[in-house]
């Protein structure tokens, strides 16, 4: 990071020195203050827990690729009942760290890794998992057994049912 930048809620440098050609295994989590600033960031009532295992290949041109697994829980908000509830999220994953101006143009592959940008020599793998955390969360969350009201579900009332039906339906 350097002058002014934001440092993330959840910093976990890594030196490249310490993953070598051999790798390096790395557990990072989230403690209380990191979890309070995360459900800032995130827009959740809050982040009850945040742990992301990572398995860090040996080091090839600059690039690191990681393995990770992330285990989190979270409060959110249903989107039917605007009632909170608790949720687990749990993902495998796979990243590759990339020194910065080398990034590919993989955008045309999106079943390709996706890549993180670093700028020194080191890691954040705080801000990794935190990202994950962010890719890997339900954007329209249900409380389980939510379910919309009846009125809700009634199609008759919209406004482009009956153009649906064809022209009969509008004389």
């Amino acid at each position: 990071m350097s002058g002014g930048a934001r440092r993330p809620e959840m910093h976990r440098s890594v030196s490249l020195d310490r993953i070598g050609l051999s790798g390096l295994d790395v557990v990072v989590e989230a403690d209380a203050a990191e979890r309070l600033a995360l459900a800032g960031r995130l827009g959740v009532p809050a982040v009850l827990s945040l742990t992301c295992r990572f398995r860090l290949a040996g080091m090839v041109s600059g690039m690191v690729a990681a393995e990770g697994e992330l285990q989190a829980r979270l409060t959110r908000v249903c989107v039917v009942t605007l009632d909170e509830f608790d949720t687990d999220v749990a993902a495998r994953f796979s990243v590759r760290f990339v020194p910065v101006g080398s990034e590919s143009d993989a955008f045309d592959d999106p079943e390709s890794d996706d890549e993180i940008p670093y700028d020194d020599a080191n890691l954040d793998l705080g801000e990794a998992a935190v990202q994950q955390l962010a890719l890997e969360m339900e954007p329209y969350p249900r409380r389980p057994g939510a379910a919309l009201p009846a009125e809700a579900q009634d199609q008759t009332d919209l406004p482009f049912v009956a153009l649906d039906r064809g022209p009969a339906s509008r004389l």
